[in-house]
């Protein structure tokens, strides 16, 4: 917790003797000596210059923090390290202000974390229907089955698709795109080939019947955890 300190208070003074004036000008600090954790489910985030800001919710109590830049997904729950508590802070790049924020270096379980953002577009992120799901495919010349993108996948490299199912998991603008769990009866849950994803600009909700358009891809690794044995690019969605 000393270091967490220190290493803050060094930051702050090269910000001041770099610009002139402090970032936090008018602006208190507390520093959280005595929880030992800030746990709760993620019900909002977003990214900003060298920070990632969450929204925690713990029975029915939100609090904001920000930590170094990195991927968390809205429905997460999760722990945090203490750190130090800003009041009325103002965020330039976000241009808003907030009442209460703590600044942390991270998640509790680092190792935990880099386990899960391994597991991303692996079987191991597919979702487990918890229904039976019987989606028609689409009609389109171009157009495939879930089940049939995979096992022809690497005929179908860069090739332009159309797929048709169902929305049964969303996670909204991350990396700049929204990436959109599809499934439509075919494919096995028990390699994850029944469960594909597309990023797309347009945001669906979990329950749609949508038929997708763009451009698949195989062992598509992004970096960040984020690597896929197919993926649907920028499609466009109709429902």
């Amino acid at each position: 917790m000393k270091r967490l300190l220190i290493s803050l208070i060094m930051v702050l003074s090269v910000l001041f003797s770099a610009t002139g004036k402090s970032i936090y000008a008018n602006q208190s600090t507390e520093p959280i000596k005595d929880t030992p954790s800030l746990s709760g489910k993620v019900v909002e985030t977003m990214d900003s210059g060298r920070y990632t800001y969450v929204c925690l919710e713990n029975n029915g109590k939100k609090i904001w923090l920000a930590v170094p830049k990195m991927i968390i997904v809205e429905g997460q729950n999760m722990s945090f390290k203490p750190g130090i508590e800003m009041v009325n802070f103002e965020s330039k790049t976000l241009n808003r202000k907030f009442d209460k924020i703590i600044f942390s270096e991270g998640p509790i379980d680092q190792q935990g974390m880099k386990n899960e953002m391994k597991s991303m577009g692996s079987k191991g992120d597919a979702i487990i229907p918890t229904e039976k799901i019987d989606v028609e495919k689409a009609s389109a010349p171009n157009a495939y089955t879930i089940g049939e993108i995979y096992k022809n996948k690497n005929s179908l490299e860069k090739q332009s698709i159309v797929v048709r199912g169902k929305v049964v998991k969303v996670s909204a603008d991350i990396m700049g795109r929204n990436w959109i769990h599809l499934q439509d009866g075919s494919g096995n849950p028990k390699d994850g080939s029944h469960d594909l994803v597309v990023t797309s600009q347009t945001l669906p909700s979990v329950g749609d019947i949508v038929t997708a358009n763009g451009t698949l891809y195989k062992d598509k690794d992004f970096g960040r955890g984020y690597k896929y044995n197919v993926i649907v690019e920028d499609a466009s969605m109709t429902h």
